[in-house]
């Protein structure tokens, strides 16, 4: 089974228990990197992409409606497409996930659309990403 395939199932397995900040942490790598929908530069390290995974995993994940309607999984990366309604607002997006010989998350990027769902979706982590602080690694 490829590094993707197998990443790909922990991830679904941590969106679908709901919870884990452990769990979420062991998935990322030391020097992981986030590319979020708004935020214009990547977010570099372990800390920092775990605070944005988590949020947007309470965020998004938390939605009763949230489903991952197709994947393309090729090496050592994959690309899942989501849907969910958040507040009246059908969102579809997109992650795209890089693992790298351990089995890590490299590399993590987000991309949402319409635009009143970006700013929904924002609207959202802010005020978590506000309140949170990361587990030490």
């Amino acid at each position: 089974m490829s590094r993707a395939r197998k990443g790909t199932a922990r991830w679904h397995q941590y969106m679908a228990d709901g919870k884990g900040a452990e769990a979420l942490m062991t998935m990322l790598a030391e020097d992981a990197v986030f590319h979020s929908p708004v935020v214009h530069t990547p977010q570099v390290g372990r800390g920092k992409v775990f605070a944005y995974l988590d949020a947007a995993s309470r965020v998004l994940g938390g939605q009763r409606d949230f489903t991952y309607v197709r994947e393309i999984i090729d090496g050592d990366q994959a690309m899942l497409e989501f849907t969910l309604t958040l507040d009246g607002i059908h969102i579809n997006g997109v992650d795209i996930i890089r693992w790298n010989d351990a089995g890590e998350i490299s590399d993590f990027k987000v991309m949402i659309r319409p635009l009143k769902a970006v700013n929904k979706v924002w609207e959202g982590m802010a005020a978590m990403l506000s309140a949170a602080s990361p587990p030490s690694p």
